[in-house]
């Protein structure tokens, strides 16, 4: 390398280091940070090459992360809390390849499809990454001609997206799905999963939070209503589906410029998406004549519209029964682009303190993004299945990335457990090894969660401290005078109170105080 051209990749390799350090010395976002950090890796990379010295940049693949004992500590409350929840409601759990024929995924998420990671040709198959776990399921029930299931299934998808990892967006995550399929009278499944949804972020006690919920067919039949051609129905679908991003100034910029719709028809949808609230809202427009009338020329749109009506209606009846209906809220502008919803469509939402009541205005509450998100899928099924043979499907997926990411940033201030070890077998003395790991077997044995020293002979202090900095509540402590008693002292570690215990007594003791 030419010494002038060293000399300019050092100077921008000092330039990018400093800002580097101004960004973190600011507080800037991860985002930010990580995209400047992989410029200067790039530099320090480039300098190595044109030195002739090969440098391995030790990093993950962007959009992922990796995980250590605090964090999955954390997980792991979490997905026991969900699990429990799912299994209290009858569900079996399945798996499913982590990539599927690429045909299998194609067509099935609409303008999403160009984030579908495709695989190089593996002996004749074009294979593609799973992007989410509702069509493996479909394919699934089709290829093994199952009729009726109540599942849930935990598992990475992948998804080629610019990630947002500060807001609980990577490339790969996992989902945590929920779903019945079957036929069944209207709107029982479909309630049960909004039970569900509730339990689950009251369990995790992430505060106060809203369920919207919408139905496909009465978004169609607004389109219609609005003078929307049915071959733009799901790209107008799409831009509506970001209101819950983006003001409706921009919604309607990119109706009229990007999906084709005149003013009129994004000012005539504006009218209906607003809307929000509970039966008092399906009531209103179940008298909407232009929505729901008997016009020739939208025939079939207002009868889905009414159907999609009379199942909301239905809907929070049963919600009411569940005493779960105060937080869940009717919502026009609920989209969901996914192509295959056909029927209800539900979203999670967490609030922001501030909102977390409906304001006097009338208008929707705040939130801070959403956790959960599902709706009912009939025909998806079908796609697969060779007679077009239909399962009634509905379920909903927990945005669990978003969730981790909210306990993780909550569980900064305080200390997390990060194993769930019962006691610590320490001795007073040096020589006591072999007994430690006596009586230690025995722990193990009782199914007693127990641990000791790797040092044949530790100081005490060190083993209290030990037991102490990893949130172990008691210590099982031998020593010689003991030994001769035939006893074993206990200690509590918060309090630092120590009792006699018979030695033949202490797998009790400890079974009776965990």
């Amino acid at each position: 390398m030419a010494d002038t051209d060293r000399e300019k990749l050092e100077a921008a390799l000092k330039t990018q280091g400093e800002l580097v350090r101004r960004l973190k010395a600011e507080n800037s976002s991860k985002e930010k940070v990580d995209a400047e950090v992989n410029k200067l890796l790039s530099l320090k990379e480039k300098l190595g090459l044109e030195d002739g010295k090969q440098k391995f940049v030790l990093k993950t693949p962007k959009g992922t992360r990796d995980y250590g004992p605090r964090q999955m500590a954390i997980r792991e409350r979490v997905f026991g809390i969900i699990i429990d929840t799912f299994k209290r409601h009858g569900a079996e759990t399945i798996d499913t390849p982590v990539f599927e024929l690429k045909e299998t995924l194609t067509g099935k998420y609409g303008e999403d499809s160009k984030l579908i990671y495709d695989l190089e040709n593996q002996g004749g198959e074009l294979l593609s990454l799973r992007y989410d776990l509702t069509v493996p399921f479909a394919r699934y029930l089709a290829m093994n001609k199952i009729s009726n299931c109540k599942r849930y299934h935990i598992a990475k998808v992948y998804r080629r997206d610019n990630p947002a990892m500060t807001r609980g967006r990577y490339r790969e995550f996992y989902q945590c799905d929920f779903d019945i399929a079957g036929v069944y009278d209207a709107m029982i499944p479909d309630a049960e999963c909004l039970k569900i949804v509730h339990e689950i972020l009251t369990g995790l006690q992430l505060g106060d939070f809203l369920i919207k919920v919408n139905d496909r067919r009465l978004l169609d039949g607004v389109f219609a209503a609005c003078g929307v051609p049915s071959d733009k129905f799901r790209a107008t679908c799409s831009a509506v589906d970001k209101l819950d991003k983006l003001p409706w100034e921009a919604v309607r910029e990119e109706l009229v410029g990007e999906k084709g719709l005149t003013l009129e028809m994004a000012n005539s949808i504006a009218e209906y998406v607003c809307l929000h609230g509970g039966r008092d809202v399906i009531a209103r427009l179940q008298a909407d004549e232009r929505l729901v009338g008997n016009s020739r020329e939208m025939q079939d749109e207002q009868k889905s519209a009414r159907a999609g009506l009379a199942d909301l209606d239905l809907l929070f009846k049963y919600l009411d029964i569940m005493d779960i209906s105060t937080q869940v809220q009717f919502d026009l502008s609920l989209a969901r682009g996914l192509d295959y919803y056909t029927g209800a469509i539900f979203e999670a939402t967490l609030l922001a303190p501030e909102n977390a009541v409906h304001q006097d205005d009338g208008s929707a509450p705040g939130g801070v993004g959403s956790v959960a998100g599902g709706g009912r899928y009939d025909g998806l099924v079908g796609m697969f299945d060779a007679r077009g043979r239909r399962v009634p499907c509905v379920g909903v997926s927990i945005g669990i990335e978003r969730i981790f990411s909210i306990l993780e940033q909550r569980s900064e201030s305080h200390s997390v457990r990060t194993t769930e070890t019962q006691v610590l077998v320490a001795s007073a003395q040096k020589g006591l090894f072999d007994e430690r790991l006596r009586l230690l077997k025995e722990l193990w044995a009782a199914g007693i969660k127990g641990e000791t020293s790797y040092r044949l002979s530790p100081k005490l202090l060190s083993q209290l401290q030990q037991a102490e900095q990893s949130g172990i509540p008691l210590v099982a402590l031998l020593g010689t005078e003991e030994l001769a008693a035939g006893t074993v002292r206990l200690r509590t570690v918060a309090t630092r109170q120590e009792v006699e215990i018979s030695r033949d007594k202490i797998v009790e003791e400890i079974s009776k105080r965990s």
